[in-house]
């Protein structure tokens, strides 16, 4: 196992900079996530921890020694990719054995190794089998045991799960997390899936633009946002936004919406005529008589849930309820958002305020 840590860590690409001075410590045996939408720099940065991309500044060291310079054999790292990258004509057995034969390791010294890892990973029946037998969560599993077998200190996972179906993914999600509290390896996850993230990590780090947006704990993140980057990107229905004036009010201060809406901010400490986002999580609103009303245009029932969709102020809004309710399209209900769930944001920085 490995501590990581990078710091200063930029990539550019000619005149172009797409990774901007990463600082970031991964302690020994975490499972960190980087998340963040397509084009962000979270691949770029795994990859220059694997030593597939050369580092155009900083100083990487794993384990405690400076790896900038080290060709990747030589990083003690394994990494699981989006594709399988698994050889067609070879047995699973033979996958698996691959990287200990090339390394001219004796069988007698890998084969228990591969043995164990089948068996952790329940393959031990498909070991004969070539890949084209396999489903994709077989494949996958495979590619994990390749890179179990190597024993490294450091996984890094590039978006494995994305050529998976849904039911797919949510078991391998499941198996990625065990195999990491059997083993206790130091990981390092990208993906852009927040689901993903949210219920893997140890802690999220969430990137944009080539920058790291926060640092935190899954729910640290999803209770209180650094700005609305983290808020928008993290939650499931995603978090609902209204930008408007805050204006003086009886119980304090308010934020006038179009429409004539005004949201009370009891306990605020936002002086009147700042330019305020407000939002409030799908899930944290409350039907309450007197509240604010919200005519329904779209209900999505999913089960354990249904989603109300309208809009409120002139911004569209979900609310999430988890009782069931005999609601149509063009009724209107009346909301209420409970002071501890109200976030608010500068407009114009985007960073949270209080």
């Amino acid at each position: 196992m490995a501590a990581v840590q990078l710091n200063g860590i930029y990539k550019r690409y000619g005149d172009t900079q797409v990774v901007h001075g990463i600082d970031l410590h991964i302690d020994d045996g975490e499972f960190v996530v980087l998340v963040g939408p397509s084009g962000c720099g979270k691949s770029t940065l795994m990859r220059m921890v694997a030593g597939l991309e050369e580092i155009s500044g900083g100083e990487l060291t794993i384990g405690g020694t400076r790896a900038n310079g080290l060709p990747p054999q030589q990083r003690n790292i394994s990494m699981v990719f989006q594709s399988y990258a698994l050889y067609p004509h070879l047995s699973v057995y033979d996958n698996i054995a691959f990287g200990p034969r090339i390394r001219k390791e004796s069988q007698t010294s890998f084969k228990p190794r591969i043995e164990a890892a089948a068996k952790m990973l329940n393959l031990s029946s498909y070991l004969d089998r070539l890949p084209r037998a396999l489903s994709g969560g077989q494949r996958q599993r495979v590619a994990m045991g390749r890179a179990v077998v190597r024993e490294p200190s450091l996984f890094l996972f590039d978006e494995p799960l994305s050529n998976l179906d849904a039911k797919l993914r949510v078991q391998m999600r499941t198996e990625i997390k065990a195999l990491h509290q059997r083993l206790k390896n130091t990981v390092i996850y990208v993906t852009h899936d927040q689901i993903e993230a949210m219920t893997m990590a140890d802690r999220i780090v969430v990137m944009n633009a080539g920058r790291i947006e926060q640092i935190g704990r899954p729910l640290e993140l999803y209770d209180r946002p650094a700005n609305l980057f983290v808020a928008s990107f993290l939650g499931s229905p995603s978090m609902n936004f209204a930008e408007g004036e805050v204006v003086s009010a009886a119980n304090g201060v308010a934020l006038q919406l179009a429409d004539n809406v005004r949201i009370p901010l009891p306990g605020a400490a936002v002086a009147p005529g700042a330019k305020v986002t407000l939002g409030v999580r799908p899930e944290h609103i409350e039907a309450s008589s007197g509240g604010i009303p919200m005519d329904v245009e779209v209900i999505e029932p999913t089960g354990a849930e249904t989603h109300l969709y309208g809009k409120i102020g002139g911004a569209a809004w979900c609310v999430t309820m988890r009782q069931r309710a005999s609601i149509e399209p063009g009724q209107r209900v009346t909301l209420r958002f409970p002071e501890q769930h109200i976030h608010l944001f500068d407009t114009d920085s985007g960073r949270r305020l209080g």
